[in-house]
């Protein structure tokens, strides 16, 4: 992706080439020569890796549990923890003394476990017609400023997230008990719909989302009220992209900018720690550590508390929700969580598939040609040292981000800053594992917001920085785009 600004040139592009800290090209590069920065990443998306390379946290599976499955290089003892979280993310929670599943949903929530929205550890899909609610995605909401920590500020009446469920009036106390917990809205998406025309005359029909919140159960919004709809990513590899040291993100940032880039890190609030922290999950990086994801989602979307978030998710107004019996103390306990964190840490990656097929390999050529790559940085390496799992310590792998920030245009804002993430501003979202997503999840359905509706939509949709890239992509002839499309179902 390069920026509107034009292109870097090719004198420049020739001198990274030969950058002399890079590591020795190994033996399975499809192209002779790549687009290198220096260790411990590389700026380059024409390299396939042999499957011995990534052996580590790599599985060569092609099906319905492509996204979940424990990397090899775990221990038999750490297959405990593992399978432990994965029950723990794949089962319901319910309501004080039901006998169906784990105590503490809601009192509002979105979904009843993790894999409802991320379904087989997968991407989440906007609702299949208009009268249907959200279901595996959600709405962010704040008013203009930062809280005391420079994050979103959320509306005193809903928090920074709307409940579009919420439980039926159960276990309320005496007071309460005729009156059902209500939901804070209703949530759907509309559709606007264009066309563009690519330069060989291929047309290609984009459609927008259109927000309709209705039903708010606690007063308007306010005109000033800023929204973002998110849909649900997946959640495989998200432990090798924790173990990316600081200093190599920053690296890919400062060798952007000598091309005309602005990747750049978001800087974050982690409330484990107490501290500010670099940000690298979620659709803007607003969040820094998988361990404190998982408790932010099981609060935000599920209603589940924890030791780090203890309240129930109820502003004050919301006195019925307040008075909803708490099924546990906390209702996500600790060692839940931590095994929660290891078999996030835990997941395989899986393997690239069709890697010799002469059309995927020119379409990975193309890729780099059309310089995709410069922010879809195919190789990164992880840290020396990684307490908490330790195999995933020297790694390499393709993961195909460079878990940075970029403006991403006028047409793909969301007008709603997060931290240091600007209105323009997404996270690179990592492309392996894309040509599996609909035998997973069923959902082909990219970009933050799910718009596109496949990879050529996403593709068309890029602007600000990545205008230059989605130029040249509609500058392609069909068969070039055919190839491209082909690496990219291939990762």
């Amino acid at each position: 992706m390069l920026s509107e600004k034009g292109n870097p040139s090719m004198d420049n592009l020739a001198r990274l080439q030969s950058c002399v800290d890079c590591p020795p090209e190994p033996n399975n590069m499809i192209l002779s020569r790549v687009l290198c920065l220096w260790f411990p990443f590389t700026l380059a998306v024409a390299a396939f890796p042999a499957e011995a390379e990534r052996a580590g946290f790599t599985v060569n599976r092609a099906d319905a549990q492509a996204y979940s499955e424990p990397a090899p290089a775990l221990t038999y003892n750490q297959q405990t923890p593992f399978m432990a979280g994965r029950a723990h993310f794949n089962r319901r929670w319910v309501t004080f003394g039901l006998p169906t599943g784990d105590w503490g949903l809601g009192p509002t929530f979105i979904a009843d476990r993790c894999s409802g929205c991320h379904i087989g550890g997968g991407r989440g899909a906007p609702p299949a017609a208009p009268d249907q609610q959200l279901t595996s995605m959600l709405v962010r909401i704040s008013r203009p400023g930062m809280d005391h920590h420079g994050g979103p500020l959320p509306p005193a009446n809903y928090g920074d997230q709307l409940q579009n469920n919420a439980l039926q009036g159960q276990n309320l106390d005496l007071a309460y008990s005729d009156k059902p917990v209500p939901a804070e809205a209703r949530i759907y998406i509309d559709w606007s719909e264009r066309e563009v025309v690519l330069d060989d005359g291929e047309r290609v029909a984009l459609h927008a989302p259109q927000l309709r919140i209705e039903q708010l159960a606690f007063g308007s919004l306010g005109a000033d009220t800023l929204t973002s709809l998110r849909i649900a990513s997946p959640v495989f590899g998200l432990g090798l992209l924790e173990a990316v040291p600081e200093h190599a993100m920053r690296q890919i940032a400062a060798r952007q900018h000598e091309l005309g880039y602005n990747g750049r890190l978001n800087v974050v609030w982690d409330e484990i720690h107490k501290r500010s922290a670099i940000g690298r999950f979620g659709w803007k990086s607003n969040v820094g550590s998988i361990k404190q994801q998982i408790v932010l989602a099981a609060l935000g979307d599920m209603g589940v508390t924890s030791s780090l978030f203890p309240k129930q998710n109820c502003p004050p107004v919301q006195d019925i929700c307040q008075h909803e019996v708490p099924g546990n103390n906390p209702e996500l306990i600790d060692p839940d969580w931590n095994d929660l964190e290891f078999w996030t840490l835990g997941l395989a990656a899986p393997a690239v598939r069709n890697q010799h097929d002469p059309e995927v390999q020119r379409g990975a050529e193309l890729f780099e040609r059309a310089q995709c790559s410069i922010c879809h940085v195919s190789t990164l390496r992880t840290a020396e040292r990684f307490e908490r799992l330790p195999q995933l310590a020297n790694q390499e792998f393709h993961a195909y981000t460079d878990l940075l920030l970029h403006d991403m245009g006028e047409e793909l804002a969301d007008g709603r800053p997060d931290f240091e993430a600007g209105p323009r501003d997404w996270r690179t979202p990592p492309l392996w594992g894309l040509g599996l997503s609909q035998i997973v999840s069923g959902s082909t359905a990219l970009l933050h917001d799910g718009r596109a509706r496949n990879v050529t939509e996403a593709i068309v949709w890029h602007g600000g920085e990545a205008a230059t890239a989605r130029n040249a992509f509609k500058a392609m002839t069909w068969q070039d785009r055919a190839a491209l499309l082909r690496f990219l179902d291939s990762i």
